[in-house]
């Protein structure tokens, strides 16, 4: 089987997929250019996808910032080229949706540089937290992260069942 994978990569060049299934919360610092060094255990559970390169984009739901592994964004890119381009809201989804997106990479000493204005729109400081999304990472400043994960007002069972508890036969409960 991995002589096979290899002799596919070389005819088709290097097409990876991988199904990535992210772990952890991790409290790290950003220094003043934006760089931040990446936990290890969550590089660790990165390496398969960590030649690729990432993106990283302003969060939709949420003061953050969302760290993609290229193969993710890749499919959430198919998604959008579905999208009809003669619709107005469409194009102006995919316009908002796509700003300030920027192509990163985490260096050989296994730090992220976030760019300056991503830092500025996610109001970062100095004290970050990596939640880790399933398929992505979200990037906060750790003020934030705290106030949206106060679960004071929110009865965790009722959002679970809301969300989960779909009897739609979708697979998903």
């Amino acid at each position: 089987m991995v002589k096979f994978s290899i002799y596919l990569n070389l005819i088709i060049g290097e097409l990876h997929f991988y199904v990535i299934n992210l772990i952890g919360t991790y409290e790290c610092k950003v220094d003043a250019k934006g760089r931040m060094l990446v936990p290890a255990d969550l590089k660790r559970q990165l390496s398969p996808v960590l030649q690729d390169g990432f993106v990283i984009k302003e969060g939709l739901f949420g003061s953050c910032l969302e760290l993609h592994p290229m193969s993710e964004w890749n499919e959430v890119t198919q998604k959008l080229n579905k999208l009809n381009r003669f619709k107005r809201e469409n194009v102006d989804f995919i316009r908002r949706f796509n700003k300030g997106v920027r192509m990163v990479e985490i260096d050989a000493a296994g730090r992220l540089l976030i760019p300056k204005d991503l830092v500025l729109s996610a109001g970062i400081k100095k004290e970050i937290v990596l939640s880790s999304s399933i398929n992505i990472v979200e990037i906060w400043d750790k003020e934030k992260y705290n106030a949206a994960t106060d679960d004071s007002g929110i009865d965790i069972g009722d959002l679970a069942e809301k969300v989960m508890g779909n009897d739609e036969g979708d697979g998903i409960s």
